[in-house]
């Protein structure tokens, strides 16, 4: 990212306002000119295209008045344009153009005119903002079929949540409408889930409630609960390296969620049905195995036996592998191997980002990852082209945020033994610039979801708090992906077309869609760190000029905002605007901004 210019341009503007000669030399008398600047604020586009304000002064001597100006950027040009010679009140104006757009930097400045008239003088000042000039073209380059959705980890601290005020939480999240919705059962959700001890009562309390809302199809993830691992601990491998327990663990969920007469206990003799009568369509099969002992080779040796013995219980579910803790060069480890060796079906690849693991980090640091996952996702892509079973896979995001950390007993599980503090960055105005960028980097690079992680948590984590089930900033930011960039009314997405869009600047980062409706949704997404130090900081103002001639014209429009002024309690009002061939975008610092044109 580019920081702003320090470099001030001065411009010596000079009117002519009526003869009359200089006063005496001596002691100059009090200023008695005063001048005022219409109007107080100006923005000009990348392109070049000028704008203009007027200069009234008053209590001039009727001497030649000279205009300076300073503060704007070098790559702006200003011209006067002198309106009379024979008055001492002539209101000349001053016309600005970018005539260099590498030379003026997107942003806000104040521009200090000084006015005087060869005896006195006064300043005036106004603020130029400084616009990236964007282009929509009008031929698809791309499709989407990107969908948004969300998380949840049923677990000791967190399997709670619906049975509080039941049915408004489910309202919430029908809001949001989240496809496949990802549950990660953990700690006493899965401890209790072994042969003599199954207990459902931890799991069936998040598993059965989202069942019924959205699209009644979550993806269940399974990962192997403590009593799996030699002395419960992960870097030490599985108490069963052949992977059986685990296979025939993850085949009877399946039989209890899938099967009608659910399956007795070989030791205890009950039988566990579900009581939702709903199977669950799409399996994990296992979270992150790169953060644990096994190998990649061995991931595929478990991916394969697991993928056997659940498919042979019910044939039609749909399989996720991977699910990588994707950083560094773990794709390139991993995935080499599992493309290779993987001989059972699979349905999706699936992936895991985050900004950073250190809540220390300075914003500029975590904004500079997102172009990692776009890579990474890319080569998801390139690596799944290389055996045809594979080919034509779409590649999930289950996981994504801000910060991967969390308090491991009040310490930072990422920086031992640093004090955990949770990042509020995952839900403040940062977030609401941030997400934007990394959903659009992620449609770019062909990714077909992005869920966040997880729904119901903390002001690092969640979309509604998990004490109370307030929304939260991020929340709003996620559901007006949904409503504007993705295409509600077509879950298939089959209408979505990634409209061609080109700009001055790489930031703010910029979006473009076409809906089967012929809707067009453009977003603006205002990532751009105002110092280099900040951390949750507000962000740098950037205005965007949007160029929409290429696409035609339309009936209506209407604009949502999200930044830091949003209210997490009720979200952000959809405003009417007027469409026009050119549309101005403003965002005073961290936020998105989205334009819907309708034809």
């Amino acid at each position: 990212m580019r920081p702003l210019s320090l470099s001030l341009a001065v411009l010596l503007l000079v009117v002519l306002a009526g003869c009359g000669g200089g006063e005496g030399g001596g002691v100059q008398p009090p200023s008695r000119i005063s001048a005022s600047i219409s109007p107080a604020s100006l923005t000009i586009s990348q392109d070049g295209t000028p704008a203009k304000v007027d200069i009234s002064t008053s209590g001039t001597s009727g001497g030649v008045l000279t205009i300076t100006a300073s503060g704007a950027p070098g790559g702006v040009v200003a011209v006067v344009t002198q309106l009379s010679t024979g008055s001492a009140t002539s209101a000349p104006s001053v016309t600005f153009h970018v005539s260099n757009s590498a030379q003026a930097p997107a942003g806000n400045y104040t521009v200090t005119f000084r006015v005087s008239d060869g005896g006195s003088s006064t300043t005036a000042q106004m603020t130029l903002t400084v616009a990236v000039a964007a282009q929509v073209a009008t031929v698809s380059s791309q499709h989407s079929h990107m969908f948004l959705s969300t998380s949840f980890q049923p677990a000791d601290w967190s399997y709670q949540f619906f049975q509080t005020n039941t049915v408004a939480r489910q309202d919430a999240l029908n809001k949001l409408g989240p496809r496949h919705i990802n549950l990660q059962p953990m700690d006493g959700a899965t401890d209790s889930l072994r042969p003599g001890f199954y207990d459902f009562t931890k799991i069936d309390a998040i598993v059965q409630p989202v069942l019924q809302v959205t699209d009644g199809s979550p993806l269940l993830q399974l990962y192997a609960p403590a009593w799996m691992w030699v002395n419960g601990d992960t870097s030490k491998g599985m108490i069963d390296p052949t992977f059986n327990q685990f296979a025939d663990w993850a085949a009877t969920l399946v039989k209890y969620y899938n099967t009608p007469g659910g399956f007795t206990d070989s030791v205890s003799g009950k039988t566990f049905v579900s009581p939702a009568g709903k199977p669950i369509e799409w399996w994990g099969v296992f979270n992150e195995p790169n953060l644990t002992s096994m190998t990649p080779q061995q991931y595929v040796a478990l991916y394969n036996l697991t993928a056997q013995k659940m498919l042979a219980v019910d044939p039609t579910i749909k399989l996720v592998g991977i699910e990588l803790s994707d950083w560094g060069n773990e794709p390139q480890r991993y995935l080499p191997a599992f493309v290779a060796g993987v001989t059972q079906p699979v349905h999706a690849l699936a992936t895991h980002y985050y900004g950073s693991c250190n809540q220390k980090d300075k914003d500029t640091q975590v904004v500079n990852t997102v172009t990692g996952f776009h890579d990474h996702v890319q080569y998801f892509y390139s690596q799944m082209a290389t055996k045809p079973a594979l080919a034509n896979l779409p590649v999930w995001v289950t996981e994504n945020n801000v910060n991967a950390d969390w308090s491991n007993n009040g310490v930072s599980a990422c920086n031992s033994p640093q004090t955990f503090l949770a990042d509020p960055r995952g839900t403040s105005a940062f977030f609401a610039g941030w997400r934007p960028y990394v959903f659009s980097q992620l449609t770019k690079a062909g990714a077909q979801s992005l869920h966040h992680w997880d729904y119901n948590a903390d002001q690092q984590y969640g979309e509604v708090d998990g004490n109370n089930g307030q929304t939260l900033l991020s929340y709003w930011a996620d559901y007006w992906l949904g409503q504007v960039m993705t295409d509600v009314a077509d879950p298939t997405q089959s209408g979505i077309d990634l409209l061609p869009i080109t700009s001055t600047e790489t930031s703010p980062e910029l979006l473009a869609v076409r809906k089967s409706d012929g809707t067009v949704a453009v977003m603006v997404a205002n990532y751009a760190v105002a110092n280099s130090g900040d951390n949750n900081g507000a962000g740098a103002p950037r205005s965007v000029v949007i160029d929409t001639s290429a696409i035609g014209t339309f009936k209506s429009a209407k604009q949502v905002t999200i930044d830091a002024t949003t209210s997490a309690t009720t979200g952000p009002t959809a405003t009417a605007v007027t469409p026009a061939s050119k549309m101005t975008v403003m965002l005073n610092g961290y936020g998105v901004t989205f334009l819907e044109l309708v034809p």
